[in-house]
């Protein structure tokens, strides 16, 4: 028998003590591969290829301040600017307050917005459809097959942003991977509703020619209303969306103080195990060195014993986050979050990594001071 197929059968020697420092090291690398997802979907991925051509123009101040209808035309004419809509996020209420029946929903200009969002898919003919109806909607596929809507279902939204309700006609079904849970219409329509909001867009969406020109223009249009009652900020649409995270408070360091409490439960329960297994089995490391095993033999034995006990949790905790991931993106609950927000290859050998690190370094100690036992001292060792 090799030494480590030795290590790996008693490793498993108490069961029970094992199969809960399993679940143990599963549970908190789940935690923390989840953690690496998030920071990995939030901050280091650059999104979909499509959305590096394209960006967004707000109020400097806040987005809850609206800017002038006649940017829009002035944006065009920035050198780079291939098409331009407005934007405005409506916040109505479909049927009642609970979390399932919330979507986002943006007024917008049907005759462009699929110039600027060209990876929605929509047919030709429910498109133009939607264009010649001013009260016409356009809604995520996965979104009309959640509430079972279908091409020309009527849909009203009750005001909470805006205090008029708005009655619609559901004319274009559009696919996205992954979906995003979003409902668009007119803003001609909400400017007729709310005649204060004519001639005024929550924020522009705007096309480049390339990613090159996404910092020149973004610059470019920030100058130009620098000195204007109403000045802006344009940022990419990855940089805009963590904006929004940002409303949250340090996302960045409540990520990292999670996976950092992750890794010392991780040390702690596994040096625990560990010690424990160690002590039992004095007299049997004794009894072990009389045979020949040296103590550089006796200090892998244990190594491998625990690296194998964390292996086998890591393994379990880099597996069953992807899984759940894949579960909730794919189900009605998971529309609308990123599309980056997966368990990569690479992450799961981090996992891995810091499974086996954890497994070495909480052994390591008791292992050693094992290993280096006098042979006498541990053969009287009652315990």
């Amino acid at each position: 028998m090799t030494l480590a197929g030795f290590a790996t059968r008693n490793a498993l020697r108490n069961k029970r003590r094992s199969l809960l420092t399993i679940l143990s090291v599963t549970f908190s690398l789940l935690l923390l591969t989840l953690m690496m997802s998030i920071w990995r979907a939030f901050y280091l991925a650059e999104g979909p290829p499509d959305s590096s051509l394209r960006l967004m123009t707000r109020h400097r101040v806040s987005l809850s301040f609206f800017l002038p209808g006649f940017y829009r035309q002035k944006i065009r004419a920035v050198p780079g600017v291939t098409h331009v809509v407005p934007m405005t996020f409506f916040g109505g209420r479909y049927k009642d307050d609970r979390p399932e029946n919330y979507f986002a929903q943006f007024a917008t200009d049907p005759e462009e917005y699929m110039d600027v969002a060209a990876d929605k898919i929509v047919a030709p003919g429910q498109l133009k459809a939607w264009q010649h109806d001013r009260t016409g909607c356009m809604v995520d596929a996965s979104l009309a097959a959640k509430h079972g809507w279908k091409i020309g279902d009527r849909i009203t939204l009750i005001g909470t942003l805006f205090p008029g309700n708005l009655d619609f006609t559901l004319r274009a079904i559009y696919t996205i991977d992954p979906p995003n849970n979003a409902f668009y219409f007119n803003s001609s329509y909400l400017e007729e509703s709310e005649m204060w909001m004519k001639g005024r867009a929550g924020f522009y969406y705007i096309r480049v020619d390339s990613p090159d020109s996404v910092s020149r223009v973004s610059h470019a249009i920030d100058d130009m209303f620098r000195n204007s009652p109403q000045p802006t900020r344009s940022e990419s649409e990855q940089a805009f969306r963590l904006g929004f995270v940002a409303m949250l408070g340090n996302v960045k360091a409540f990520i990292l103080s999670i996976c950092g409490a992750v890794v010392f439960a991780i040390l702690l329960v596994s040096a625990n195990t560990m010690a424990m297994s160690v002590r039992e089995r004095t007299r049997e490391v004794a009894l072990l060195k009389t045979l020949g095993f040296t103590s550089r033999k006796v200090l892998a034995l244990f190594l491998c014993e625990s690296v194998s006990i964390a292996l086998v949790g890591g393994l379990l905790g880099v597996v069953a986050p992807a899984l759940l991931l894949r579960a909730i993106t794919n189900s009605p609950r998971g529309i609308g979050l990123p599309a980056e927000l997966r368990v990569t290859f690479p992450t799961m050998l981090v996992g891995l990594a810091v499974a086996a690190v954890v497994g070495i370094v909480s052994a390591l100690i008791p292992s050693y001071l094992a290993s280096h036992r006098n042979i006498v001292e541990g053969l009287r060792h009652i315990g």
